[in-house]
Parts: structure tokens; sequence; C-alpha cells
């Protein structure tokens, strides 16, 4: 089964970071009963000192270079991703989408309504490409514009209304589509290093949210457990 995380600033990470999907390849190395690969066409993280996504700096060492693999961009969202995701699912493979997006697009690109048709339009590309495609899509998690700006945080919650709604209409027998939790205790405060990006007990909970989603719908890998080292 080949895995692609697809997503934001928040899932490339930065220089430094451990990133959400760090923690997701540790949980299915320890969980995932059957062979898997991680997929994408990059691998990087973003490097803020040259403003673009060059650097191989993770905070572990022993993230291999297969398992770093992505489709994730620092101010990218369903807006740039719908365009570019069926020929990656055609050249990749891929069977199941871990998708975080979102944020950027109601922030500078798109209001609720044009995002959550975005999404639809991501859905039915990564379908032509593989009809049998599964996909988890986390809903937005507001960051600290939301509590001072009352319009965007109306918008975050009314797209996550409708991505709730699309992945309800488009869900198939052939290609599941599956709305993660957003965790009930994420705090923009202690979870994330900037009112955004998740700090490393945010990146936990991310990817808690969709190794749940995955093992409660599908039976895929188990309970999201944090190891003593982590």
């Amino acid at each position: 089964m080949r895995f692609m995380f697809v997503g934001d600033s928040m899932t490339i990470g930065r220089a430094g970071d451990f990133t959400w999907r760090y923690r997701m390849w540790q949980h299915l190395n320890r969980s995932f009963g059957g062979p898997y690969s991680i997929v994408g066409p990059r691998t990087e993280l973003y490097d803020t000192a040259s403003d673009a996504p060059v650097s191989t700096d993770y905070a572990r060492p022993d993230f291999p270079a297969k398992a770093r693999r992505h489709l994730a961009g620092w101010g990218e969202g369903w807006l740039h991703m719908a365009p570019v995701i069926g020929g990656t699912v055609s050249a990749t493979k891929a069977d199941v989408l871990l998708v975080s997006l979102g944020l950027i697009d109601l922030g500078f690109y798109t209001n609720s309504t044009q995002t959550a048709a975005n999404a639809r339009q991501f859905i039915t590309a990564a379908r032509e490409a593989n009809p049998h495609v599964r996909a988890v899509l986390l809903p937005v998690i507001p960051n600290v514009r939301a509590l001072v700006d009352a319009p965007f945080a109306a918008e975050c919650d009314r797209f996550n209304e409708l991505l709730a709604k699309a992945v309800a209409d488009l869900d198939t027998p052939a290609s599941p589509l599956l709305l993660a939790s957003t965790p009930d205790t994420y705090d923009l405060r202690t979870d994330t290093y900037d009112g955004t990006h998740p700090g490393p007990s945010g990146e936990h909970k991310l990817a808690a949210a969709f190794a749940g989603a995955m093992h409660q719908a599908w039976g895929l890998g188990g309970p999201y457990e944090r190891a003593a080292d982590q």
C-alpha cells in the first residue's frame, strides 16, 4: 500500500522540524500489518533563510529518504494541489492520500465556497488517476488569526462544514473518503510554535488524527501510541 502526504506548510515543515509525517512513519512502522511505502515527488523541508523548499535538515537523521516523500508546499493549498494531484497519483501509484489543506487557501487565496470547490476538483482528479484511491481529509484547524478576525474564523468554520458535506457526497465503496476528527485537545499555545505550525506535541496530535481515522474506519494500522522515545 502506498501512502502520500498532501499538505501545506503544516505538512512540509521547516528546517529542523520532526514533522507529523515523521510521526506517522513511526506509527506505520509500529502498527501497519503489511508492506507499505510512502510516495511523493518531494522530500525537502522549507528553509526560512532561503525562502524555498531546499532543506534536508530533519530533526531526526533516522528518518530515511524514502520515507520523507510528500506532496506538500509552504504556501500551497487546495488551489495549488488540485491541478497536480492527478499526475502525481498516476506517477506514484498512490493508494491512500493523507490530506491537510485549506488554511492557506482561506487566509490568502479563496473563500470557503471556492476552497470547497477546489477540494472536490482534487478528489475528482485523484480518482481519474486511480479509481480506487482512498483519502483521509483533515478539517482546517484555525490559527491565531481566527482569534482576532471573526470573518476569517467564520470562513474556517463554513469550509469545514462544506468539506464534511463533500466527503459525505463523494464517498463511495470503490474509493472511500474519511473526514478525520480535529484533535479536541489541540492548543495553539502549546501545540504550535507560532500559533499556526505544529511543534512536537502538535505533530503527534495531527498524526494521531489520521491514524485514528484509518484504524477505526478501515482497520489500517492500530491506535496511535506515542512511543517512549518520542
